[in-house]
């Protein structure tokens, strides 16, 4: 008998967490304002991280009073860490402590993509997610076989090469949903688009402030600027996580073209933004939601100049700044609300997988033995679900939290 209780990050996109018996799968935040956290009452012996972004980490380190081990890819391990000192450092009221978050390092385990390791009679494999550097799919076999494939994408990007789906046979299916129903646009053509609207905004005096994800999105919008003849600025976390990507060659397409690309941007000092804003320029900067980081700087001085831009590189959950940007044209700076006469766009990088993509995955899946699956992580689920079990005759749910399936 097997209990799967859902904690977080379903009919949502944030606070992912999954418990299976005594092992949670996840542990993140929702980015909302006021941010939200997974339920509790729980006391789990251990924790798996299929990646290193909040919504899927960010509140981990307030687990460690059960003292649980972690385990997760070393890629995974180094970026966790530094998003998780930055929220202690920048949020109003973190929910874990300096403490907790030493422990949280102290107790992590190391595992590579394709190592069996066991916890409580489970054997429990890693298999390469294709989202950003270091993301796992988890496979756990037991007396039943489970696949929780976290955030994933199957195609290559020019940072990562797409997921491994060579996974034994499967009983229950735990899928993200985030695309489903949306096709993501042709990459080359949308990279097109995009390099495009950089350079009109130079040529016309203005500045491309580009929001991204610290966490492969600013690497791989680095390289396509690069790539077209553009030397961006990059400004916050992206410049540290690349060192670390450099550290772990395996875990990413190509290494030298990364090495080479970050050469080739300019990195802004603290102290130096001002100066940035004297002649016009790309600026790659988190944070990519505009919830706080030097973003929200660049846009203070900018947002009344029409020359300008706002260009959105990635998903913008529901209520945050990004997401107000968008549809109300508005933005919250901290002191007050601004209308933006800077243009908003939005072009589709998305690191998981799309409505195409999600059905292949799941048929593929379908003749391994999948008896149940369950949609998560997506605002829709319902319909992934309902797709699933009049397709392909699989008993489909999209659970909400709170919820407990034995099986």
């Amino acid at each position: 008998m097997v209990a799967i209780k859902f904690l977080g990050g379903c009919r949502e996109v944030g606070r992912s967490a999954i418990m299976v018996d005594s092992i949670i799968l996840d542990y993140g935040l929702k980015p909302s304002d006021p941010p939200e956290f997974p339920l509790d009452g729980i006391a789990p012996k251990s924790l798996i991280l299929s990646h290193g972004h909040l919504d899927h980490v960010g509140v981990a380190p307030n687990l460690m009073d059960y003292d649980p081990l972690v385990y997760m890819t070393p890629p995974t391990s180094d970026l966790s860490s530094i998003l998780l000192k930055d929220s202690l450092n920048i949020m109003e009221n973190p929910p874990y402590t300096k403490r907790q978050l030493r422990q949280f390092e102290s107790n992590t385990r190391f595992i590579g993509y394709d190592e069996p390791f066991h916890i409580d009679g489970w054997e429990i494999t890693l298999f390469n997610a294709g989202h950003i550097p270091g993301s796992a799919s988890i496979y756990m076999e037991r007396d039943v076989s489970i696949l929780y494939t976290g955030d994933i994408r199957l195609e290559d990007t020019r940072l990562l090469e797409g997921a491994d789906t060579s996974y034994p046979e499967i009983d229950v299916l735990i899928v993200e949903s985030t695309y489903f129903g949306v096709e993501h646009p042709d990459r080359r053509e949308l990279e097109k688009a995009f390099v495009e609207s950089v350079k009109e905004t130079l040529d016309n005096g203005g500045f491309a402030i580009i929001p991204a994800f610290a966490v492969g999105r600013t690497q791989e919008v680095a390289m396509i600027l690069v790539k077209h003849g553009i030397t961006p600025y990059v400004d916050g976390m992206g410049n540290e996580v690349a060192r670390i990507l450099e550290r772990y060659p395996e875990y990413i397409k190509s290494a030298k073209e990364l090495k080479k690309t970050m050469k080739k941007v300019i990195p802004v000092e603290k102290g130096k933004r001002e100066e940035i804003l004297k002649e016009p320029a790309a600026i790659v900067t988190t944070a990519g939601m505009l919830n706080g980081g030097p973003a929200l700087f660049y846009i203070s001085k900018l947002y009344n100049d029409s020359r300008s831009k706002i260009i959105l590189t990635g998903y913008q959950v529901e209520g945050t700044n990004g997401d107000k940007a968008l549809k109300k044209g508005e933005i919250d700076l901290g002191m007050k609300t601004v209308k933006l006469k800077m243009k908003v766009e939005q072009y589709d990088f998305s690191a998981h997988a799309d409505d195409s993509q999600l059905k292949e995955l799941v048929k593929r899946i379908a003749n391994r033995g999948v008896e149940v699956a369950f949609a998560v992580h997506g605002e829709d689920p319902e319909s992934f679900a309902n797709w699933m079990r009049e397709e392909l005759g699989i008993e489909s749910y999209a659970p909400k939290n709170g919820d407990v399936f034995v099986l």
